[in-house]
């Protein structure tokens, strides 16, 4: 395989060289230049043509939404954004993702140069699979949020449609997951099943993530809080830095926040909810493993398929990066492999049943 070839993106002098020094360690991978500003990079990616851009999220000259809106469009490619931990910087960084961007890293608050060097594996890991994920040209407007009525949602009995009491939706996913949560979540109707659901996503970004889907989902997606009562129409994600575990209550679940080590390099981690659904919820549940990178999610969703729970990827095609389904699949934890417009419906079907 060829080296990848990069093109750093960044207003700051300082983040460029430490980012050129970081990824220019690993054999795999090769700067061929760097750019303070979209206009610039601009004019490299035509006269470089780099396999992967690292773009920085808040940009002088033109606006990194906007350049990166017109790259997907005109000359769609592989983009790691590079995002501040901050609340702005979340939500552009979130934007971006709805855009095309592959993936993200954040830049440490403090010591930059230091918190960077510390970061070196996950940056170049994403590089290095972003090289290989699909990338499709943006054909339309980012999908709009749900207008919601100002009065308080009832929500309709279900139970001869879904038996919702006893029915539990569990999802996972990682790079290009934040997209990929957000097309399953608009196809569910209101009074959907339950669903607890993990992405990989700095702590900070928790809050801002969860509020942009509850915006474009008729279920009510919210952070979860620890002993909570796990109910029908509601989407449940961990919030920053602990994992989400499901518990049993009598005939109910509740969530449990564990803010324990990270599993697989993750907290929140998908196997941690997975395992803890299959001992809790077993039969009852249905799962489903959306793109990622890595193997998080793969062991769990195999403890789910062995405890009688119906079991779900989504496809290679549709995969941003297919690591996460695709060890899944490899382990034999999936009974069924299917493109992401097709998850949600066969989720509420397998609801059904």
């Amino acid at each position: 395989m060829s080296r990848c070839r990069v093109l750093v993106v960044d207003d700051s002098a300082v983040v460029r060289q430490l980012l050129t020094e970081i990824l220019d360690q690993d054999p795999d991978i090769e700067v061929v230049g760097s750019a303070a500003d979209p206009l610039l990079a601009r004019e490299k990616i035509k006269r470089l043509n780099p396999d992967v851009l690292t773009l920085d999220v808040e940009m002088p000259r033109m606006d990194g939404l906007a350049f990166l809106e017109h790259l997907m469009r005109l000359r769609p490619m592989p983009v790691v954004m590079v995002s501040s931990l901050t609340e702005r910087g979340a939500d552009i960084t979130l934007q971006a993702l709805a855009l095309g961007a592959v993936d993200f890293v954040t830049k440490p608050k403090l010591d930059l140069a230091n918190g960077l060097t510390e970061y070196a594996e996950e940056i170049t890991t994403k590089v290095k699979a972003a090289a290989r994920a699909r990338v499709r040209a943006a054909t339309g407007p980012v999908a709009t949020p749900i207008a919601r009525a100002e009065a308080p949602r009832i929500v309709a009995p279900v139970a001869t449609r879904y038996r919702t009491t006893d029915r539990l939706i569990a999802i996972g996913a990682s790079a290009g997951g934040t997209e990929a949560i957000r097309v399953v979540l608009e196809q569910m109707p209101p009074d959907a099943p339950a669903i607890v659901l993990t992405q990989h996503i700095p702590a900070s970004f928790s809050r801002p993530f969860t509020e942009r889907l509850n915006k474009h989902s008729a279920m009510l997606v919210r952070e979860a809080r620890d002993d909570e009562m796990i109910l029908p129409g509601h989407a449940y994600l961990p919030p920053g830095d602990h994992h989400l575990r499901v518990v049993r209550d009598g005939a109910r679940w509740r969530c449990k926040l564990d803010p324990g080590p990270p599993v697989n390099r993750h907290r929140p981690a998908v196997d941690v909810l997975f395992r803890s659904v299959a001992q809790n919820a077993g039969s009852n549940a249905v799962a489903a493993i959306l793109t990622g990178m890595g193997d998080d999610g793969a062991r769990g969703l195999l403890e789910l398929r062995q405890a009688g729970a119906a079991t779900l990827v989504q496809d290679e095609a549709t995969s941003v990066v297919w690591g996460m389904p695709g060890a899944a699949a490899k382990l034999g934890a999936a009974q069924e492999i299917l493109p992401l417009d097709a998850i949600a419906a066969r989720l509420l079907a397998l609801a059904r049943e």
